[in-house]
């Protein structure tokens, strides 16, 4: 509230109010003195003229009456009156009298009716007392007055006293204006004053008013705005000091900003060398280390001392380490520099695990560890992310957890941590008994280059990279990754991956029971559990392994000790005794386990095995035994497996027709497709268990076939594809692994060889002819140079094609009648100096020979293919000789193999 209005309010508002109050109380005080007044004059007047009525009435003297009653007719105010006689006649009504309530009686007393605005009066009109000892009543009188007047008069009271305050009003307003501006003038000039120093005017000056307040006021102001004065021009000096020295300043930082965008352009030039740099340092490092590995592969074919071999092995593994260093550093190189990018493709959770656990079931056999995967039943079946990122993760986690465990074992948890919509959050965790970490290496465990300890890089191998780029990729999918351990109590890695789960449903049941009893036997506790679940998933009642009875299925899982001596005859006991058939899950290398004698059918899978893989077993085992065996058969090793479709893919007819020979069984159905396109026509229209995929092929060559056989459906998206090719170097097979292949077979392909993918990946297992072994090319034949060898040794071919004779001299026949085209192919590519077609025709003929009984050619070809992929053109020429050499020798003997 102003001080104007604070005035206005006090001088104003505060008399007004009290004159009001007056004034009402006046006009109250009026009204009530008004009405007793008017009363007491009509009572005194009735009493007064009673007597001379009451006479008048009695002699009958009716103009006397009239006169009487005119007299008080002529009171102010009264309307009428009106005389009764005593039995309440009326004798004369005189003016206007409205109708009264009848009266029988004469009233006693003078009294006064108040109705409204109409007072009536009521008089008894007696005789005289001095003529009569007692009054007689002769009648009485009513006069009405009307009180209109009083209110009339009020009325006229209240406007003289509410003009009189409107008046009062405008005098106080007019006093209070003045006096109002006589204060606050100077205030207003004193604040628009202070509002232009605010403003930086400071060239006002203020008069000096009388009033001592306002005169100090406006002194203070005036000095408040000298001061201001002063100071400002202070300020404008220190200003153009500032500027001066600030110009200055800017100049320098000019100058600085060029230099730092020199030394910025600089830093990004050095940047862009150091990534050219490592690209081609990698290529320049792998290129020969690729040949490293393939001249290494080719040394230990040949006759080696068991001395010479164990250096040869120490070569190998140097090698393997310093590759995988070179592609870890390749991956931390394009992590930091942002050009990693990641797809959103389809994943199965329980397909991918699977797939890692294939890849390190070989290096959990050799250190006799347990490696278990969990994958709980309320993840969904069908997510979507990135699977090789995930892969490469998994694949490093678990890689670190068996390099750092000696004993014990090494679990794998996927779980569901999380899903609003089609968002999902998964909680994976690899969990190991190895030597475990301090809170002090925990906390430099994700840098780069770094180990828990400096010794670990050459006791246990690796480049310090691994985690940096787990943690990398991790948050890159938009998840953490985290570390729980103790020194030498193991290790936890965990970490959250976020996924989109737009088909996201429950995973169907792979197998029905229908309330089988199943027997179980599994010293492992973990193994146990997922079994136990598994079983009850699928419908089957597990039981412990001393409870027997009318169990369908005997499961026995047995670790390496349990394979000799006393302990495999026990076991063999109790498969015996059993009435049903027999799985063995074995802790060991399936080239490890002796023969088991099943004498009611049954099976064996290697730890760590697969959900796929117990799946295809266990329903090749739940088919019914057929009735036409006769009793007293033979027991088999191994139960028939059932009917499987593989799909073998390749662009030379021999080597389809020698994989349909090795293959081709009563419960393997062989579907062949000669180039990429024809496997496309197939998937489209038909399903597959496995694919064997030849990579080097016309037009679409095995990667891109593979890559869309994934984008046909969900099965062929799961199906394993098996590349088949000559000649392969380390970093080709990590590439392919990545791109979407499962694995890689070397020609000459074996049964041994086909045996072990056909038990890892459908559970299969093939059955030689009776006499007949398969032995390892690669291991158990010595080898020479060429020049020493045979040009045609048809008991290789045989051995190649699995004891066929027939089939190696068909083999040999084909090879040679393609060699004319193949040479002449190759030379023209040597003399247009194309390398990529030359490779092609040299690792056709290579892919050729693998199968046929060609030692010397299969040798050379294979050197020259090496030769050409590490070195290029350069020194192929005097190989390209050989070549040349062993197709003229190999051709003269074309009709000498129907005679051998």
């Amino acid at each position: 509230m102003s001080l104007n209005t604070r005035l206005l309010f006090a001088l104003l508002v505060f008399p007004l109010l009290v004159y009001a109050i007056m004034a009402l109380l006046l006009v109250v005080q009026s009204e009530m003195s008004g009405r007793d007044v008017l009363k007491e004059r009509l009572m005194s007047a009735g009493e007064l003229l009673a007597p001379s009525l009451g006479s008048a009435m009695e002699e009958g003297d009716l103009p006397r009456l009239e006169e009487i009653a005119r007299q008080l007719l002529e009171q102010k105010g009264l309307r009428s009156v009106t005389l009764f006689d005593e039995q309440g006649n009326r004798l004369l009504v005189l003016g206007r009298s409205m109708p009264s309530p009848p009266r029988l009686n004469v009233p006693i007393s003078t009294s006064v009716t108040m109705d409204d605005n109409i007072w009536r009066l009521q008089v008894p009109l007696s005789t005289s007392p001095g003529q009569y000892f007692n009054p007689v009543n002769t009648g009485w009188l009513e006069a009405e007055i009307d009180i209109r007047t009083l209110t009339l008069e009020r009325y006229k009271l209240i406007a003289s006293l509410s003009l009189g305050g409107m008046l009062l009003g405008l005098l106080l307003f007019l006093v209070a204006f003045a006096i109002s501006r006589y204060a606050t003038r100077p205030i207003e000039e004193a604040n628009q004053a202070l509002y232009r120093l605010s403003r930086g005017d400071y060239r006002l000056f203020l008069a000096s008013a009388r009033p001592t307040e306002f005169k100090l006021l406006a002194e203070h102001v005036n000095g408040l705005a000298e001061h201001f004065r002063q100071a400002q021009h202070e300020m404008q000096s220190q200003i153009e000091q500032a500027t001066s020295e600030l110009q200055e300043s800017m100049e320098t930082i000019e100058e600085q900003n060029i230099k730092l965008d020199l030394a910025h352009r600089s830093a990004l030039r050095a940047n862009a060398v150091k990534s050219e740099f490592l690209a081609n340092m990698s290529h320049e490092i792998r290129t020969p280390l690729n040949g490293i590995i393939g001249f290494c592969r080719l040394l230990g074919r040949s006759s080696l001392d068991p001395r010479q071999k164990e250096w040869l092995e120490h070569v190998h593994r140097a090698c393997d380490n310093l590759l995988m260093l070179v592609n870890d550093v390749l991956d931390f190189s394009k992590l930091e520099a942002d050009r990693l990018k990641l797809e959103e493709v389809e994943v199965d959770i329980v397909t991918l695990v699977d797939e890692v656990i294939g890849l390190h079931a070989p290096e959990a056999q050799r250190k006799h560890l347990h490696l278990v995967a969990m994958v709980y039943d309320d993840v969904p079946s069908s997510l979507c992310g990135d699977p090789l990122r995930i892969h490469q993760v998994l694949n490093n986690l678990i890689s670190n957890a068996l390099k750092f465990t000696t004993e014990g074992e090494v679990i794998i948890r996927v779980m569901l941590d999380s899903q609003e919509g089609q968002h999902v959050v998964l909680n994976i965790s690899v969990s190991d008994t190895g030597i475990g970490l301090s809170e002090e290496q925990q906390e430099t465990l994700f840098s780069a280059f770094s180990q828990a300890e400096p010794s670990h890089s050459r006791q246990f191998g690796g480049s310090g990279l691994g985690l940096t780029i787990c943690r990398q990729l991790i948050q890159r999918m938009g998840g953490e990754i985290s570390v729980d351990s103790e020194l030498g109590a193991g290790a936890t890695f965990s970490f959250t991956l976020p996924l989109l789960a737009d088909m996201a449903k429950e995973r169907p049941q792979e197998l029905a029971f229908d309330a089988s009893i199943v027997r179980l036997h599994e010293p492992h506790l973990p193994t146990r559990h997922v079994l136990e679940h598994l079983l009850e998933r699928w419908g089957a009642t597990p039981v412990s392994f001393i409870e027997s009875g009318n169990e369908t299925l005997l499961i026995l899982g047995l670790d390496h000790d349990d394979f000799v001596g006393e302990r495999k005859t026990y076991w063999q006991t109790v498969i015996a005794k059993a009435s049903c058939p027999t799985l063995i899950l074995a802790s060991t290398a399936s080239f490890e386990t002796p023969p088991w004698e099943l004498p009611h059918g049954g099976d064996m899978l290697c730890k760590p095995f697969t959900r796929a893989q117990l799946t295809t077993t266990l329903k090749k085992m739940l088919q019914p035994v057929q009735d036409s065996l006769p009793q007293s058969a033979t027991p088999t090793k191994l139960l028939p497996a059932p009917t499987a479709t593989i799909l073998i893919v390749d662009d030379n007819a021999s080597n389809r027709e020698l994989l349909k020979a090795l293959l081709e069984t009563d419960h393997i159905h062989i579907v062949l497709a000669a180039s990429g396109q024809e496997a496309l026509d197939y998937a489209r229209q038909h399903k597959a268990d496995m694919v064997l995929m030849d990579i080097r092929m016309p037009d679409m060559d095995g990667v891109q076939t593979t890559k869309a056989l994934r984008r046909i459906s969900n099965s062929w998206a799961r199906c394993p594809i098996i590349a088949v090719t000559a000649h392969v170097l380390s970093a080709e097979r990590q590439q392919w692994l990545a791109e979407g292949l499962d694995d890689v077979l070397v020609k000459p392909i074996n049964e041994a060889q086909l045996q072990q993918q056909l038990q890892r990946f459908l559970g299969v297992t093939l059955h030689a002819d009776q006499g007949t072994t398969v032995p390892d090319n690669d291991t158990n034949r010595a080898y020479y140079p060429p020049s020493m060898l045979p040009v045609i040794d048809l008991e290789l071919g045989a051995r190649l094609t699995g004891g066929r004779i027939h089939l190696a001299k068909e083999q040999l026949k084909r090879l040679i009648d393609s060699l004319t085209e193949c040479e002449e192919q190759i030379r023209d590519a040597f003399d247009n100096q194309n390398l990529n077609v030359l490779l092609d025709h040299v690792h056709a003929l290579n892919g050729a020979s693998r199968y046929c009984g060609a030692p010397e050619l299969a040798l050379t070809v294979e050197t020259l293919e090496t030769r050409l992929r590490t070195s290029g053109l350069n020194h192929a020429e005097s190989l390209l000789d050989e070549l040349y050499g062993a197709i003229k020798r190999l051709c003269e003997q074309r009709d000498t193999i129907n005679a051998r």
